[in-house]
């Protein structure tokens, strides 16, 4: 696999990962108690980057703990039942965005259980400081492995058969692409859009959401296929 094909596989997967809305729920979630708290807009876009910053930090953490793994477990290139094994998590997990990622009822209310989604909504209106916020944001990102792992997964099998600067460079591009909604939201609240119209936004689009998370999860389980393990199996390097 060459490396414009890695480097697309990586952008792909953290395309997917940017999709997925349980970071950018809690970010809102942060936003909104801090204007019921009533604290200046300063303070209140200092938390909010905090958060984002913890989201960045523990998805570079996270990849490369699985990239570290994978590297310790199987050298410089993993075997192609992995890489199958990898496919078949892509397209599991796109079946179970389509499914059950959002809840059926009216809303945003995502996939986790509700006694998980009442702590998340306690933290962060218990969030004061930068430091609270920045832990948050790294326990957003945790508490979504069930659908980031994968393409988690996926990317740090590309990173580990890349030359070292490649493989900062790919770490680079997953981080800054996976956090492009985190971003965007943020930018929009701190430009003084109300939060009100991003979650109506957010509720319209739903469905768009999760159909193009799930299908785009199917499209890189393939496209790994016939890269990886097709182009192997028929010989072409």
């Amino acid at each position: 696999m060459d490396i414009v094909t890695s480097l697309a596989i990586v952008t792909l997967a953290a395309l997917v990962h940017a999709s997925f809305q349980l970071s950018v729920s809690v970010l809102t979630l942060l936003r909104g108690h801090s204007i019921g708290q009533k604290r200046s807009h300063a303070r209140t876009l200092r938390l909010t980057f905090g958060f984002v910053t913890g989201a960045g930090v523990m998805t570079i953490l996270l990849l490369s703990f699985f990239a570290l793994l994978l590297q310790s477990t199987f050298g410089a290139d993993a075997p192609l039942l992995v890489w199958a094994i990898a496919c078949g998590l892509l397209a599991g997990v796109g079946l179970a965005v389509w499914i059950f990622y959002y809840r059926r009822d009216k809303g945003t209310a995502l996939w986790i259980p509700r006694s998980f989604a009442r702590h998340l909504s306690n933290r962060s209106k218990a969030t004061k400081d930068s430091a609270e916020a920045f832990s948050l944001g790294l326990t957003s990102v945790f508490s979504e492995l069930l659908f980031i792992g994968a393409p988690l997964l996926v990317s740090a099998l590309v990173l580990i058969q890349l030359p070292g600067i490649w493989q900062l460079a790919a770490i680079g591009i997953y981080a800054v692409i996976s956090l492009f909604t985190l971003f965007i939201i943020w930018v929009l609240m701190s430009s003084g859009h109300r939060l009100s119209e991003i979650q109506k936004w957010r509720e319209a689009n739903k469905h768009f959401l999760q159909f193009s998370a799930g299908g785009a999860l199917l499209v890189l389980g393939f496209f790994v296929y016939v890269s990886k393990i097709l182009s192997n199996s028929s010989g072409v390097v």
